[in-house]
Parts: C-alpha cells; sequence; structure tokens
C-alpha cells in the first residue's frame, strides 16, 4: 500500500478544508432543524463536483476512488458540518450503481451528481437489527404495483429527499424500492437523536409503487444494499477519524493552557498518558481506513477490511471524544464545548449504518467461514 497522497488529493484535502472551516459555524444552529442543512454549504459541494464523487462520469460525475473520497470525509468528520451528501451521493448513488436499472441510473444518477436531486434510504425498523433479519416492512403484490406496510425509524434528511429507498420483505427475500415521500400513505415523523441530527420516522400505510420502481429482481435487494455499504461505513469511518482528531486536538490544547496546582493539566502523567493512547489509536484507525479503501480502489475484496474500519474508527472517535470531555472536566459537559458536540456524533456513527454487533458478525463470518 502507498502512504503517500498525490499532488491532487493533498490539493483535494485543502480545498475541502476551507470549505469546511467556512461552514462551522452552522453546525449549533441546525441542530434539531427539520431540514438540517445550509443550501449555501451544499450548493459549494456542487460547485467542487462533490456530490458526484464516486459517481462515475457517464452518469455526470466526478469518478473519484473510495480514497480519494476518505480524505473529502475526514474533513467532513473534523468540521461536523451536517450535509445530506452520504445518504444521497453516496449510499443512495451506491445502491443505484450496484443494482439499479438502466434507467433507474439513468433518471437519478445524474439528478444526484448536479445535486438536483436527494435520496435517501429507509432501511432501518423499530426493535429490529441492522442485519437482513432486521428487515420486515411488508411488501405485498397488487396487480402492477407493490403495496409497502411498516415503519422505518432514523431516516436522515427525509423531509429534503425526492426518493426514500425502502428496504422491505417479498416471498423472495429482501427488495429495494423508489418511494416517493409524498406519496399517498407516507407518513414522516421527525426524531430527536443523541446526535441532534435530522431524522424521520417513517410510517408507510399501504403505500403503493409501481414495479418497475423495484432496485434489481425481487429479493435481491440485501446484495444490492450491503455493496453499496461496504463503500459506505468505510467513509463513515474516514469521518470518525477526522472528528476523533478534532477532539483530540481540543483536548490536547486544554492540557495545555489549563492549570491545576500550579502546573497545566498536560504535565499529569495519567493525562498525558491518555492523550498519548488517544492519538495512537487515531493514526491506526487511519491506517486502517486508507488501507481498506486503497484496497476497494485496487479492486481487492473489502467483506472484512470495510467492517473492521468502521468498527475500530467509531470505537475510537467515541473512546476519545469521552476523554476529550473528561479532560475538560465538568465544562466538557456544558453545551457551550464542543466536546460534546463530537462525543455525541461518535456515539451517533458507532449506532447507524451496521452496529457493532452485526460488524463483529460480518468480520467473524469472513474469518470463520
Amino acid at each position: 500500500m502507498d502512504l503517500d497522497f498525490t499532488e491532487e488529493q493533498d490539493m483535494l484535502r485543502e480545498a475541502m478544508a476551507g470549505l469546511c472551516t467556512d461552514a462551522t459555524d452552522t453546525v449549533r444552529p441546525l441542530e434539531n432543524d427539520p431540514r438540517g442543512f445550509d443550501d449555501g454549504f451544499w450548493d459549494q459541494l456542487v460547485t467542487m463536483g462533490l456530490t458526484g464523487l464516486m459517481i462515475p462520469e457517464e452518469h455526470g460525475g466526478s469518478a473519484m476512488g473510495l480514497l480519494d473520497a476518505t480524505i473529502v470525509y475526514e474533513e467532513l468528520g473534523r468540521s461536523l458540518v451536517p450535509s445530506p451528501h452520504f445518504v444521497s451521493s453516496v449510499v443512495s448513488a451506491g445502491v443505484l450503481l450496484a443494482g439499479g436499472t438502466a434507467e433507474q441510473q439513468a433518471g437519478w444518477l445524474p439528478r444526484i451528481a448536479a445535486g438536483e436531486a436527494i435520496l435517501t434510504p429507509a432501511y432501518l425498523e423499530p426493535d429490529n437489527g441492522t442485519g437482513p433479519s432486521g428487515v420486515q416492512l411488508a411488501a405485498a403484490s397488487d396487480g402492477d404495483d407493490v403495496a409497502l406496510t411498516g415503519v422505518k425509524r432514523h431516516v436522515a434528511f427525509a423531509s429534503s429527499a425526492d426518493r426514500l429507498i425502502v428496504s422491505a420483505r417479498e416471498p423472495a427475500g429482501v427488495s429495494l424500492f423508489l418511494v416517493d415521500p409524498a406519496a399517498d400513505g407516507v407518513t414522516l415523523t421527525q426524531q430527536l437523536t443523541v446526535a441532534s441530527d435530522t431524522q424521520y420516522r417513517i410510517d408507510l400505510d399501504g403505500v403503493r409503487v409501481p414495479a418497475t420502481d423495484r432496485i434489481g429482481a425481487p429479493g435481491t435487494g440485501w446484495s444490492t444494499w450491503h455493496t453499496a455499504m461496504l463503500d459506505a461505513v468505510v467513509l463513515v469511518a474516514a469521518q470518525a477519524i477526522g472528528a476523533a482528531e478534532a477532539s483530540h486536538t481540543l483536548a490536547t490544547e486544554y492540557a495545555k493552557v489549563r492549570h491545576q496546582f500550579d502546573k497545566p493539566l498536560g504535565a499529569f502523567q495519567s493525562i498525558g498518558h491518555y492523550l498519548a493512547d488517544g492519538i495512537a489509536a487515531i493514526d491506526g484507525g487511519r491506517v486502517l481506513v486508507q488501507q481498506a479503501a486503497w484496497a476497494r480502489d485496487q479492486g481487492r475484496d473489502i467483506a472484512t477490511l470495510a467492517p473492521m474500519a468502521k468498527l475500530f474508527a467509531t470505537r475510537t472517535c467515541r473512546d476519545v471524544a469521552a476523554t476529550t470531555i473528561q479532560v475538560h472536566g465538568g465544562l466538557g459537559f456544558t453545551v457551550e464545548c464542543d466536546a460534546q458536540l463530537y462525543f455525541r456524533r461518535a456515539k451517533s456513527w458507532q449506532l447507524n449504518w451496521y452496529d457493532d454487533t452485526h460488524l463483529e458478525d460480518l468480520i467473524a463470518s469472513e474469518l470463520l467461514d
């Protein structure tokens, strides 16, 4: 694995860092906002060609590799700027590329790449896990249509979506459907979450969907979903590493300037060791993320590397963010302190987009089967 970035990749990191720095003032005002993202930041992502990040050029995208995308997502994690980029340009675009028909790809991918359309997946259900058995929303044939009935939770940016990608269970297995959130029988209810990001509960009551809006053949939905998710979880891991490093910087700077007993906090061995453990885990996690992305770009199998990267990076982010709060003492628990922003999002990333249990199952199955 070549650990040196190209000049173009260094320029991408610099440009993305500048863009995110300018947008950090929107983080707090957009918490629990019904829409949840800033139009100005979205327009700049469009201008930079990042809404078409890994979409092929034939569909109007930038055709970047996964390693390029990790650069973008480290900066997004570092700044915590909210955006539907992940759910639309990464996950939904990935699903359409993995299993969509030629008509579905031609109809949606250019619009996603241009930032004109936002798609978001609806796959988690109440009291069900993140694996295939967790998909229990019913899909019943109804003439030339399919009727969907059930509940989805934690659907990000649903109020801004042009289409939902809904996972449902047919007799043949799990299938994916493109659903208009404004269709009859669809109800959106905003949820309050640990990260204060914009997520919705979706209730579907006999929602009729044309069979032509099924993504792929009946019963192939989970295979399509998992293929897209292997790329996606690597980018969640990159986002977590960027956030962990930013959180660690907060703790380090505070340990230098905050004095107790006439010396800085960092002079106490216990604090210094916590910070040393944190930066070692961050650097290890970054290499794991980059290895997974590099392997994917080389056409290699990442069925083990991708879950490992997400599992390790999100745990690291959560642990480092918790240490940052502890270093700040009582101040770290206040809403005025940035430490809690990183901690709450770290926990959200750990729970969403394949939780630790499912990631461990994926890794174990690759090792043992």
